[in-house]
């Protein structure tokens, strides 16, 4: 079973920047595309990014220029950069890969 723990999240002004991170328990996290997904607010649970185990990316149209998702495969751990935040990306942000998923990290955006 892989564990998956977020962590990055906090408080930042409209225009700020956050790097989230995914720590997974498993050397097996190498095998799998691994995935950031956000549910704000009395909102469904919607795609943010995703990278292949070849390293191919894919971003929802909303975070396309703003986020890169990335991953260091040596230290089983994935990542999402997060800049010109806006107020829109508050949000729990969650780590997936399989079926598999992290508990979130909540990111707020004060304007």
């Amino acid at each position: 079973q892989v564990q998956l723990v977020e962590s990055g999240g906090g408080l930042v002004q409209a225009g700020g920047s956050l790097r989230l991170s995914c720590a997974a328990s498993a050397r097996t996290f190498t095998n799998y595309a691994m995935s950031w997904f956000r549910q704000a607010p009395g909102k469904e649970r919607e795609f943010v990014a995703q990278i292949t185990s070849g390293g191919n990316k894919n971003y929802a149209n909303s975070v396309k220029g703003r986020f890169t998702v990335s991953r260091d495969n040596a230290k089983n751990t994935l990542y999402l950069h997060v800049n010109s935040l806006k107020p829109e990306d508050t949000a729990v942000y969650y780590c997936n890969g399989g079926d598999y998923w992290g508990k979130g990290t909540l990111v707020t955006v004060s304007s």
